[in-house]
């Protein structure tokens, strides 16, 4: 199988012959041992080349690589398959989508040619294929494979604005214009829809028209950047710099900003002249497929999101937005090293590289590479010592290693650069107070979770573990108790919330309200293993043993801390023998110092 897969990996735009070796052929007949097939076997899926040869164990072991989101090994496994199954257009197609996935997009472009010549009716064929002929400047032959319209609205607007730009390259923009207006489709078009129409006529030098139809795109969505910085864009091209600022200005106070409209902001107020957002047909075709591949990320369509964002950055390798809803596609996917890879895409010169560069960092935490990310998040900040993200990224990332100490300094390193504390630095003061908490530093804990309610008042995570850790202390107890109520009316669906509530009221021996709360906890968190056992803490000091029993042991199955394990075992064999509380007493009398 090696000499087949090494071919498929040398293609380039070259017709391929899906037929196979008359050895390998052979291969695939004989009879392999039952182990191959086993379950355990299948949960190791291998590589392709450490596996002996079934049909249906590659088949098996595509599935479960692909399930698993390993697009790589998915690949592979069904390449393999294909070519032993060649007329298999069930494995034609999986093949082609898993390559365009993984970003093999010149190899995916092959299956492509071959899914058309079988009949098979796939917009994403339509698409690579497509864009294969706009990245070669072949506009023609673009417009051509693109012209054929495919069923479905998402097939519709992604071919069209697709085609619309390869009628822009082949020199007929007022051409282009009319096939993006007269695509009709559910009102989400539209505002992609006069973005593109923008786009074009402003690359073709109608400012004015470009003005019009991009007023239309920033009436249905003033949040998205994209929009908002070719709305301003195209306001000061037509003399109209204040509005344009006005308009960036509207986007800061709503959304706090973005680097790329402060990029923009900057270019206007220098007087220079501005550049259209995308003059390239490849650049724009590579625009739409990012806008839609990115909404379709964030609502969980990872494979379909990756081959739009892995096409996008075939067309425009310097396609930031890309690069950067890629990474997340992949974080969200638990890919962490793919999303590396992603996010290293983006451009050195791109004021978007920060922002990837700390993404980066938190992957390789993510990778279990402790080491690296804090190297690699200490040298951004050494950079720039005010880069209060790159300051968050690292303090938590230490935090989450229970390293306090330096998460301490860090993030106090971070509060030291800030001239004035705003509202949005509550966050700062917070993190860095659950640090100091931990570090047993309670008084510098306390004034910083004082600080960030003073900045951010009625903030529930500060509410919620600030009452938390005074009830654990016996401190101020009716103001602990009413600063977490307040955080479960403020978020009533948050378990963890929901159940700090429910321990305060077991801590101060107050058991029944204790139930009721944590009963609430576990149907938001049933399957979280420290509300389970503090469930079956309550239900044991109601008197409600076997109940206890089962939470416990439940809990148990849930996977606690090493730290907490023994003690869940504990209860279940012997109960529980300590009662952790607070002096109820004192919260009746408010006499709990502080």
């Amino acid at each position: 199988m090696t000499q087949v897969t090494g071919a498929v990996a040398k293609m380039d735009r070259r017709p391929f012959k899906l037929k196979l070796l008359a050895l390998v052929s052979a291969i695939a007949l004989l009879p392999v041992a039952a182990a191959a097939e086993t379950p355990a076997q299948t949960q190791t899926y291998g590589t392709p080349s450490d596996l002996p040869f079934t049909l249906s164990g590659s088949y098996l072991s595509g599935r479960l690589a692909g399930f698993e989101k390993d697009y790589a090994q998915a690949a592979a496994f069904f390449e393999e398959t294909l070519a032993a199954d060649p007329s298999n257009t069930m494995l034609l197609e999986r093949t082609f989508l898993l390559k365009l996935a993984n970003g093999d997009v010149e190899q995916a472009v092959v299956y492509a040619d071959e899914m058309e010549k079988a009949g098979l009716q796939n917009f994403l064929a339509q698409l690579a294929l497509g864009g294969q002929r706009v990245a070669d400047g072949n506009y023609a032959d673009a417009d051509a494979i693109l012209e054929s319209g495919r069923n479905g609205p998402l097939a519709q607007l992604s071919t069209g604005i697709s085609r619309a730009w390869a009628l822009y390259g082949a020199g007929k923009a007022d051409e282009a214009v009319a096939v993006i207006q007269s695509l009709d489709g559910p009102e989400w078009f539209d505002v992609f829809k006069a973005t593109h129409e923008a786009h074009i006529l402003f690359a073709a030098g109608k400012n004015k028209e470009a003005l019009e139809a991009i007023q239309g795109a920033y009436e249905i969505d003033q949040g998205a950047i994209r929009v908002v910085d070719a709305y301003a864009r195209i306001l000061a091209a037509n003399g109209r710099q204040k509005e344009a600022i006005e308009a960036l200005d509207t986007f800061d106070i709503r959304f706090r900003g973005h680097p790329k409209i402060s990029q923009t902001r900057e270019t206007i107020e220098s007087g220079a002249v501005i550049p259209p957002m995308v003059t390239d047909p490849a650049q724009g075709m590579a625009e739409i497929l990012y806008g839609l591949g990115a909404v379709i990320g964030r609502d969980g369509g990872e494979e379909l999101s990756s081959s739009y964002l892995q096409l996008s950055l075939y067309l425009d390798p310097q396609a930031e937005f890309a690069a950067i809803a890629l990474g997340s596609v992949f974080e969200r996917m638990n890919r962490p090293a793919r999303a590396i890879e992603a996010l290293m895409k983006v451009p050195a010169d791109s004021v978007l590289k920060r922002e990837a560069e700390i993404l980066v960092g938190t992957n390789f935490n993510a990778l279990d590479k402790l080491d690296e990310a804090r190297s690699h998040l200490e040298k951004l900040i050494k950079q720039d010592p005010s880069d209060l993200e790159a300051v968050i990224a690292l303090g938590n990332i230490l935090r989450s290693h229970e390293i306090y100490a330096d998460a301490d300094q860090t993030y106090t390193k971070g509060i030291d650069t800030i001239a004035e504390l705003k509202p949005e630095h509550w966050l700062l003061l917070y993190f860095r107070g659950i640090a100091r908490e931990r570090l047993g530093k309670w008084p510098e804990a306390e004034a910083d979770f004082r600080k960030a309610l003073e900045l951010n008042e009625n903030q529930p995570l500060v509410l919620n573990y600030l009452g938390y850790s005074l009830v654990d202390q016996g401190l101020k107890l009716d103001e602990a108790l009413n600063m977490i109520k307040t955080a479960v009316d403020l978020r009533p669906t948050d378990g963890y919330i929901v159940d700090s509530l429910g321990w305060v009221y077991f801590r101060l021996g107050r058991y029944e309200e204790a139930v009721v709360e944590l009963e609430k906890a576990i149907e938001l968190r049933p399957a979280d293993p420290v509300i389970n056992d503090h469930l079956g803490d309550a239900y044991w000091m109601a008197g409600r043993k076997n109940e206890a029993r089962f939470q416990w042991n439940h809990a148990r199955d849930l996977g606690p801390d090493e730290k907490d394990l023994p003690k869940i075992l504990d209860k279940i064999e012997n109960g529980l023998k300590e009662v952790p509380g607070t002096d109820a007493a004192k919260a009746a009398t408010g006499e709990n110092g502080g």
